[in-house]
Formats: structure tokens, C-alpha cells, sequence
């Protein structure tokens, strides 16, 4: 049984009879089936019965399933309708478009359509870079993905993708009230990818690709911003780098250790990973080793892709070879993106001490953050229902902000560098400790500190 989760949250009507001990009785039932009772709300009354929708988390469909069993089987107990909340919070999409100015009458009609926008049109025409001002343009950023990578699912195509990229819209919303809209295109090919992205472009300020599956996201990033005059931000990458080098500065002071002094070990050398890589680096890591499926990432390891070649000839200082297990002995840090599970126990106690480990694998974590708790002095995932979780909407809100507020057309390393900066001192020196590394993406500092940093960061550059 998993433990019970908000993302397999149902509300169930049922009658009961109305006598004392009713409706803790049907509760009772639930938490004994594996579920946690959220709300009861009384939906309706009569003489002897009583209407209840009762929500209740889950571990997951066929918990819910036996939840709803259980209550079944309760005398009195009549079961209607049993709703997943999850689906009747995304019925119709999670976005609307909305006018800005009012159509009341026929002036209003005049001034924001034809004939007054004839002149408006004709002004951008000839001055581009009145776009900005003068349309949404300033302020709207495209949310690309071809559904190659969604989440920890794999390739669920266009339609797949669609759901999560409409959230991740609705998030640049609400953290840094920015108007993004989801492009799910209908093919996997880098070419068509990146002429798509092309020519949708002069509509947008900014494009955030997103689960794209690597090594082509690699590729289709660098070309658009070598072919667009707008910033080009792939999330999976930078928006995990950041926020990972953010709270690796954090760990780092709670035991007292410096990223020039300790030793590193990455499992993953995917997207995320490279990212992850690059930024520790840029900060100032000097032993970092890098593994994926097969093991150590070395120069002398036969059949490199090109994109590990490049790893391997910045990294593995020590000249190590062979798996996980081996590599980890004496390490200070382990971070993880890979796969669930890789890191065992025994692993963990080899490390280090006070020694730091971020797995980040998701929903499944490289190892269960409870158990690296029991040996490691700062431990990271990417799970909300855990301490510490590394995630994205911490980063991509507030960087998207300040490039849009620079009017920036580049994204750096020195621009993510600053962004991690400032994510990691929101968390003040007196909140600063093993199980509060990061802060809340509800912190109110959270996006607006990041979001100028990575504005002064970008006007430095121009």
C-alpha cells in the first residue's frame, strides 16, 4: 500500500443512517482501508438518513478502489458517485484568455479591432520594436514541449504533454504573473521542432522548452537561441540546476564544507544532469564524478556519445571506474536524476561523514529519503510529501520574470549562477538547517528576490 497522497484524492457521496456514531464510523472504515480523511461535508439531510461527500486521500487507484470496497460493505451504507479529484480539477484545461480592455459598445469595438488597429499594425510593422509595447508580446512566453519526456512517464506524444505544460502555464501565472501558453507540436523531429518554434516566435518574449527527451533537447536548445532573438530556457535543465545548486550551497553551510573541497557523485547524465554538471562547475566544484547505466563516465570508457565524451574530459579527477557502489565510497555529496531505487542502504554508509544526498528521481527516489536520513546529515528529493524538495517552480516563475524585465535576449551561466544565488539566501542564516534548505515556493520572497537577481544579472551582460 502507498502511502496516501493528494494526487489520489477522491470524494465519495454515500447516505448513512442518521444515528450518533455515523460519521465516524464511515471514517474509521477509510483510515483502517489505508486512506486519510480530508474533509466531510454534509450534503443533505432527512428525517433518518444522511447525505455526505467524504474526500479522502489515497495511495493511489487501487487503494481508492479498496476504500471505496470497504465503505460498501459498512450496514446502512449506500455508495453514489465517487469522484477523482485530480481529473475534476483539470475538466476543461487549467487556462481561460481573457481581454484586457473592455468591448462595450461600438467605440470600444473601433479602438481594439478594426479600423483602429489598422494603425497600430502598421506602426510595429515598421517599428518591431514597438511589439513589446504595443501587443502581448511583452510580457508571454511559449511553453514547448513534444511530449518525448513527460515527467517520469516517457513519451506520451503531443496530447500527452498537453495537461502538464497548461500547469505549468498556469504557474508562471500565478508565481510571476506572466501570460505563458502551452505548444504541444505533433512531431518529434529536431528540424520541424525548431522551424515550428521559429516562426510562432514573434508572438512570444520568451520560450520555455519542456520535456523534451534527451540527447535532442540538447540540440533543439541550442540552435533556437543561436536562431532567436528572444531567450531560450529548457526547464528540465536549467530550472533543476538551479534550484539544485541553490540547495547544495545551503547543505553545504549546515555541515560546514565548501563545494571547492568536496567530493561529488552524480548518477545521471541526461538532460538534467548535464545541467546540474555544468552549474556545479561554474561554481567552483572541482570533484565531480558522473555516472549513468553503465557506469562511470571516463575517457577511456569505449563508445562515448559526444555529449558524455564532454563530461568525461571535465570531470572524474580521480580516475574512477566501475559502479555507483564503488564510486560513492568516501563522497561528501551524492546527487541523483536517474532512476528509482539505484542507491542502496550500505551505500549510503560508506559516504562521507555529515555527507549530503539529494535523490531526485521522481515519483520514486534513488533511494528512500527516510533511509538515507538514517546515515547521511542533509538528505533532498523531489517529493513535496518529504523535507527539502528540490523543485522547479522555485527557479523558472522569478528567471522568467527578470528576462522579460531586462527585455534580456540571451540566457548565461553567469544569469543561472545568479539565480541560484539568490534562491539559496532567501533561506535566512537564522531558518538555515538540515530539513529547511530550500524555501516554500509559496515563500513570498521567493520569486521576486530570484527574478531581480537574474534582472541585474542580465543588464550587466547588454
Amino acid at each position: 500500500m502507498s502511502a496516501p497522497s493528494v494526487s489520489y484524492s477522491i470524494t465519495i457521496r454515500l447516505e448513512i443512517t442518521a444515528q450518533p456514531a455515523a460519521v465516524s464510523t464511515v471514517t474509521a472504515v477509510v483510515e483502517r482501508a489505508g486512506g486519510v480523511v480530508t474533509a466531510v461535508d454534509v450534503s443533505a439531510s432527512g428525517i433518518d438518513r444522511l447525505q455526505l461527500d467524504l474526500t479522502c486521500a489515497t495511495g493511489g487507484e487501487d487503494d481508492a478502489a479498496r476504500i471505496v470496497e470497504a465503505l460498501r460493505g459498512v450496514d446502512g451504507v449506500t455508495i453514489g458517485r465517487v469522484s477523482d479529484r485530480v481529473f475534476l480539477a483539470h475538466l476543461g484545461g487549467k487556462l481561460s484568455i481573457e481581454s484586457r480592455v473592455p468591448i462595450r459598445h461600438r467605440d470600444d469595438l473601433s479602438l481594439i479591432y478594426t479600423p483602429g488597429v489598422a494603425r497600430v499594425s502598421q506602426q510595429v510593422a515598421a517599428h518591431p520594436e514597438d511589439a513589446s509595447r504595443l501587443t502581448i508580446k511583452r510580457n508571454t512566453v511559449a511553453v514547448v514541449s513534444d511530449g518525448s519526456a513527460v515527467l517520469g512517464l516517457g513519451n506520451l506524444g503531443a496530447l500527452g504533454a498537453l495537461p502538464v505544460m497548461e500547469g505549468k502555464a498556469a504557474l508562471f501565472k500565478r508565481f510571476a504573473g506572466i501570460d505563458a501558453f502551452p505548444l504541444c507540436l505533433d512531431t518529434q523531429d529536431v528540424d520541424e521542432i525548431v522551424a515550428t518554434v521559429r516562426h510562432v516566435s514573434p508572438v512570444f518574449a520568451g520560450i520555455n522548452l519542456e520535456d523534451i527527451s534527451a540527447p535532442r533537447c540538447f540540440e533543439i536548445e541550442a540552435r533556437l537561441r543561436a536562431e532567436l532573438d528572444i531567450p531560450v530556457f529548457h526547464d528540465d535543465q536549467h530550472g533543476t540546476g538551479i534550484v539544485a545548486l541553490a540547495a547544495l550551497t545551503n547543505a553545504l553551510t549546515v555541515v560546514g564544507k565548501r563545494i571547492e573541497d568536496v567530493r561529488i557523485v552524480q548518477s545521471g547524465a541526461g538532460a538534467a544532469g548535464s545541467a546540474i554538471l555544468r552549474l556545479l562547475l561554474a561554481a567552483g566544484a572541482r570533484d565531480v564524478t558522473v555516472l549513468d547505466v553503465e557506469g562511470v563516465i571516463h575517457h577511456e570508457r569505449p563508445g562515448l556519445a559526444p555529449e558524455l565524451a564532454a563530461i568525461a574530459a571535465l570531470t572524474n579527477p580521480r580516475g574512477a571506474r566501475g559502479t555507483l557502489s564503488d564510486a560513492i565510497v568516501g563522497a561528501d555529496v551524492f546527487i541523483g536524476v536517474s532512476a528509482p531505487n539505484i542507491l542502496t542502504e550500505r551505500d549510503v554508509a560508506s559516504m562521507a561523514h555529515d555527507s549530503i544526498v539529494f535523490a531526485l528521481a521522481n515519483p520514486v527516489p534513488e533511494i528512500d529519503p527516510a533511509i538515507a536520513a538514517n546515515y547521511a546529515a542533509v538528505v533532498a528529493s523531489g517529493r513535496s510529501d518529504f523535507a527539502n524538495q528540490i523543485n522547479n517552480v522555485l527557479a523558472f516563475p522569478g528567471v522568467f520574470r527578470g528576462l522579460l524585465d531586462a527585455r534580456s535576449h540571451k540566457v548565461t551561466d553567469d544569469l543561472l549562477l545568479a539565480a541560484a544565488r539568490a534562491l539559496a539566501a532567501v533561506v535566512t542564516p537564522e531558518e538555515l538547517n538540515p530539513t529547511y534548505i530550500v524555501p516554500s515556493v509559496f515563500h513570498p520572497e521567493v520569486h521576486t528576490t530570484v527574478a531581480r537577481a537574474v534582472q541585474e544579472a542580465a543588464q550587466a551582460t547588454t
